[in-house]
């Protein structure tokens, strides 16, 4: 699949799934309490997307069980929502999704500590902000004429003194018709430039920082994503718009907000 440029139309489109999901995340956000399963969570979050006449892209993609992947502590993604998951206060709890409208998708992630911020554990606070911060970073570098691998380089320039392990198995990507489409967005520092950047691109950007290791262990259920070290890991992601000047963040509608200190 090639990398593609989307017309103004396509823009368009993308603004509005993506607006949609900013505004679906937040409320799960605001939703989630000590106590409650992942599955209510998912739940709460599937029926939002519908409200707005738009279904989940997750939900049965290449057969993953869920409308949200609900990611607790060590799950660094793809966190099946389950009954018998509960969410305990001081726990980071990581929530990625997305939703279809009119043909078009749009992907985001949010970290948050269950019960507040006041309710973590200062390391792990450390690196909810770091990660969502080294997105930031990132995406300063996605500018028409920048490369590709400009991106990841920000994002590991900025992550590795803290001592922090970059997920190397899971990357971002582009996006638009399809929810996975070219180019893959590494977290982690390249050695080559990668393709150059165009006005137009549609990406997910997505660190995904572990407490520990970068090195990670899959389930048997086919999905969850752990940390090898079983320490705790955050994930941030946006859709972006690269344009000629600053990208514009599609799932952070005005701009950048800082989400996590809200909680």
């Amino acid at each position: 699949m090639a990398v593609t440029i989307k017309s103004e139309r396509e823009i368009a489109l993308m603004r509005t799934a993506c607006g949609y999901l900013s505004e679906v995340l937040d409320e799960m956000v605001a939703y989630v309490k000590p106590g409650m399963s992942t599955k209510e969570i998912n739940d709460f979050g599937d029926r939002l997307i519908r409200a707005h006449g738009c279904v989940p892209n997750f939900l049965n993609y290449e057969g993953f069980p869920g409308s949200f992947c609900l990611s607790v502590n060590e799950e660094v993604v793809h966190g099946i929502p389950s009954r018998k998951r509960i969410v305990k206060e001081g726990d980071l709890l990581s929530i990625d999704g997305g939703l279809i409208y009119k043909g078009y998708h749009s992907d985001a992630a949010r970290s948050l500590i269950v019960g507040g911020r006041d309710k973590a554990d200062p390391a792990v606070l450390k690196l909810m902000d770091v990660t969502e911060e080294s997105f930031f970073k990132g995406i300063e570098k996605a500018v028409a004429g920048n490369h590709l691998y400009d991106i990841s380089n920000a994002i590991a320039d900025y992550v590795e003194p803290f001592g922090y392990g970059i997920i190397e198995d899971l990357t971002g990507h582009g996006i638009g018709r399809h929810l996975h489409e070219d180019p893959m967005i590494p977290n982690y520092r390249q050695h080559s430039r990668g393709i150059r950047l165009r006005a137009g691109m549609t990406l997910a950007v997505e660190p995904m920082i572990g407490l520990g290791t970068w090195e990670v262990d899959f389930a048997d259920d086919g999905w969850t994503c752990t940390t090898k070290d079983k320490k705790v890991a955050s994930h941030y992601e946006n859709t972006i718009l690269v344009t000629d000047g600053a990208p514009e963040i599609l799932t952070l509608p005005g701009g950048r907000k800082r989400k996590s200190a809200e909680q």
